[in-house]
């Protein structure tokens, strides 16, 4: 089927929530996409922060293969399977969790996460404490929970009235946070780094005195790494990449020698998890899952046999100490590759391993549409900033393509 025909079909027949852009894509290996005309494009998108390790990757072909063989593609969540027993234990021993509770997509494990404060809350004998403490700029999905802690009107205002009980602060601002804060708050979500919300880092200060109010308010702290996880900092975990900076007073990575870690009482996993298939995790303290009894919360295809056997392996790849030190390796180049541009256009570089934004005093959406036409697929991360979010096996060399194509596009704005 030609290109025109199959945009035709899916105007006819596809729910019109997108604009795409129009060409049809078929086929991709490593870094780079096809479309049904054949020509390539080099992926800095790679399915918004997904894809990790690429596409056509062999070791992710194999466990698909793997567990496609067993015949058992699905089974129900009533009975045991080795590959979802295997990956909670995997994200245990890699994380503070002592638990973990799969769901299908990121704002569905933030849906969960939700869940579990509020009945950690009622456990405790507070029914008056639901209310969860949010921040600007944030992005936490798109069904009712997630939606009403995520503060874009556009977004929210055409399904309103959403989930009561969410209130915001301003992101980075303690002070804010504190004002906010009551015996009525049962958590506090805050992405480690935010994503859609213009690639904004919080501060390690931040962090550790979200972590003091919630103690101090016996609230939990949710991490929202669903953007930010798995390898995508060049770190295992996007918070254990957000520091300071001032080693010598920083009492939690022994003077610059380990990662920064102030750790959540639960954190939400999704995008990458699973190399491209849909899945979520809920990862908790064993305080909260003491809290949370049989029947309380389920999902029919959440923690399948298939996708957690592919999980797995994607687990195994990206938390490699080498693996991890070549994100941090390329995140470096790709920023020194940006400052070099020296375009008047760029206000700020900001972001960790291969989660970089670059803010701009244009417009975006005219670059990423130039880009397509020079082979290079790029995002936003609102209408001001340009998102890298590549593959994490991406090269150095396709690093330089991507930004010199940047570069040609900015000297003609």
């Amino acid at each position: 089927m030609n290109k025109q025909a199959v945009i035709e079909m899916e105007h006819d027949h596809v729910l019109g929530v997108y604009t795409r852009p129009p060409f049809v894509l078929v086929g991709g290996n490593g870094c780079m996409l096809v479309d049904s005309e054949g020509k390539e494009y080099l992926d800095c998108v790679s399915g918004i922060a997904v894809n990790s390790l690429g596409y056509n990757d062999p070791g992710i072909n194999q466990a698909i293969q793997e567990a496609a063989n067993t015949g058992m593609l699905h089974v129900s969540n009533l009975y045991h399977t080795e590959p979802h027993a295997k990956l909670a234990k995997q994200l245990c021993e890699l994380s503070f969790a002592d638990k973990v509770h799969f769901s299908l997509t990121g704002a569905d494990a933030n849906e969960g996460a939700f869940k579990f404060a509020r009945r950690y809350a009622r456990e405790q004998g507070h029914s008056e404490k639901y209310h969860i403490l949010a921040f600007t700029n944030a992005f936490h999905g798109r069904l009712f929970a997630s939606l009403a802690a995520t503060p874009r009107p556009q977004y929210q205002e055409p399904f309103a009235p959403l989930v009561p009980g969410v209130r915001f602060a301003e992101f980075n601002d303690l002070e804010s946070a504190r004002a906010q804060m009551d015996e009525n708050v049962c958590a506090i979500i805050v992405e480690p780094i935010q994503g859609e919300g213009g690639i904004y880092p919080a501060t390690r200060e931040f962090l550790s005195g979200l972590r003091a109010l919630a103690d101090e308010y016996d609230a939990l702290l949710i991490y929202d790494e669903v953007q930010c996880g798995l390898g995508r900092t060049g770190n295992l975990w996007g918070h254990y990449t957000v520091c300071s900076g001032d080693h010598a007073h920083c009492d939690t990575c022994n003077g610059g020698t380990q990662p920064c870690v102030i750790e959540p009482d639960l954190m939400t996993l999704a995008k990458p998890l699973a190399g491209g298939l849909p899945i979520g995790a809920i990862l908790m303290r064993q305080k909260v899952a003491d809290t949370i009894h049989k029947g309380d919360h389920a999902s029919t295809f959440a923690g399948n046999p298939f996708t957690t056997h592919v999980a797995s392996h994607v687990v195994e790849r990206v938390s490699q100490p080498e693996f991890l030190s070549s994100v941090q390796a390329k995140g470096d180049y790709l920023k020194e590759l940006l400052e070099e541009l020296n375009s008047p256009h760029i206000k700020e570089i900001r972001g960790e391993g291969l989660l970089i934004g670059v803010e701009m005093d244009i417009a975006t959406g005219p670059i990423i549409t130039q880009a397509y036409d020079k082979g290079v697929i790029l995002v936003n991360a609102g209408p001001n900033v340009l998102r890298f979010v590549p593959p994490l096996i991406i090269s150095n060399e396709e690093l330089a393509k991507a930004v010199s194509v940047v570069g040609e596009i900015l000297q003609t704005m």
